[in-house]
C-alpha cells in the first residue's frame, strides 16, 4: 500500500487525483435527484469511474474516487455515514488495480484493458470483488452507526454498483486504456517501481481480500436478516444490532490484512 501515500510527490498523479474527485464528483450529482434509499444513496451511473480510473490510474483513482464521493455527499447525502462512504469508495478503486493480474488461474495476464474474453472475465471479477468491498464498508459503517440495517443497505450498494461496472465499464476502459497508455498517463509509468514495491505476498493478499469482501458480505447479509439461526421463512429484512458488528469485522481486519500483503 506505500503507492498510496507516495503518490503525492509526484505531480502527474496529484492531478490525476483532482480529475477523478472532480469527474466523478460531476457525474454523481445530477443523479442525487433519483435517490433509492432518500438520504443514503441514489441510482449512480458514475460507479463505472473508480473501477475503470482504479485500473488506470491506480492510488490517484482512489484518493479521486474517495474525495469525488465527499464532494457528492454535499448535495443531499452529507452524513457521519459519508466517513463510511470515503473508505468504500477509496477501496473500491484500490482493489481493481492492487487484485487485477494477482488472481491466479482467473487472471488473464495481461494489461488491465478488455481485447479478450479472458481480460473481460477477469474484469468482471473485479467488479464483484470491489462492489462487494464497498457494500461491506459502508453497510457495516452505518451499522455501527445505528442509522440503516446492514441488509438493506449492503444489498442494494452491490447489486447497484456491479450492474453499473459490468454494463458500463468495458467501454469506458476500452475507450480510455490506449489513450492513456499513449499519453503516458498510466499510473505504474509515471510512479517509480521503488514508490510502488510488489507487496510481500500478492498472490495470498489477493485471496485475503476475497475472503474479507466476500466474507464479510454474507456474514452481514446472514445476521442483519436473522437468516443465520432462524427458523425456516421466518426471518426479517434487517435490523441493527451488535452482533452484524461483530459478525462482519473479522472480515474487515482480514480484508486490510490482504490489501497490506499486495
Amino acid at each position: 500500500m506505500r503507492e498510496v501515500f507516495t503518490m503525492w510527490r509526484y505531480t502527474k498523479m496529484v492531478v490525476l487525483a483532482a480529475v477523478t474527485a472532480a469527474v466523478y464528483a460531476a457525474v454523481l450529482i445530477p443523479f442525487k435527484g433519483f435517490p433509492i434509499i432518500p438520504g443514503f444513496t441514489e441510482i449512480r451511473p458514475a460507479t463505472a469511474i473508480p473501477i475503470v480510473f482504479g485500473l488506470l490510474f491506480g492510488p490517484a483513482a482512489a484518493w479521486g474516487a474517495a474525495i469525488g464521493n465527499l464532494i457528492g455527499d454535499f448535495f443531499g447525502t452529507l452524513s457521519l455515514g459519508s466517513i463510511f462512504g470515503f473508505w468504500g469508495n477509496f477501496f473500491m478503486a484500490f482493489v481493481a488495480y492492487k487484485v487485477w493480474g494477482k488472481m491466479g488461474p482467473f487472471s488473464s495476464r495481461k494489461e488491465p484493458c478488455i481485447r479478450t474474453g479472458r481480460q473481460l472475465g477477469e474484469y468482471l471479477l473485479i467488479c464483484l470483488l470491489a462492489s462487494m468491498v464497498c457494500a461491506t464498508i459502508i453497510a457495516w459503517g452505518l451499522e455501527v452507526l445505528q442509522m440503516l440495517p446492514f441488509a438493506i443497505l449492503g444489498g442494494i450498494i452491490l447489486v447497484n454498483n456491479f450492474i453499473v461496472m459490468a454494463v458500463l465499464g468495458p467501454f469506458l476502459l476500452l475507450l480510455l486504456y490506449p489513450r492513456a497508455e499513449k499519453w503516458n498517463l498510466l499510473w505504474t509509468e509515471i510512479m517509480e517501481e521503488r514508490d510502488r514495491p510488489r507487496g510481500i505476498s500478492p498472490g495470498l493478499g489477493a485471496g485475503l481480500v476475497w475472503i474479507g469482501g466476500l466474507g464479510g458480505l454474507i456474514a452481514g447479509l446472514l445476521c442483519s436478516t436473522g437468516f443465520y439461526g432462524a427458523v425456516l421463512f421466518k426471518f426479517g429484512m434487517g435490523s441493527v444490532g451488535p452482533g452484524v458488528i461483530l459478525a462482519v469485522s473479522p472480515f474487515l481486519l482480514i480484508f486490510l490484512l490482504g490489501c497490506l500483503l499486495l
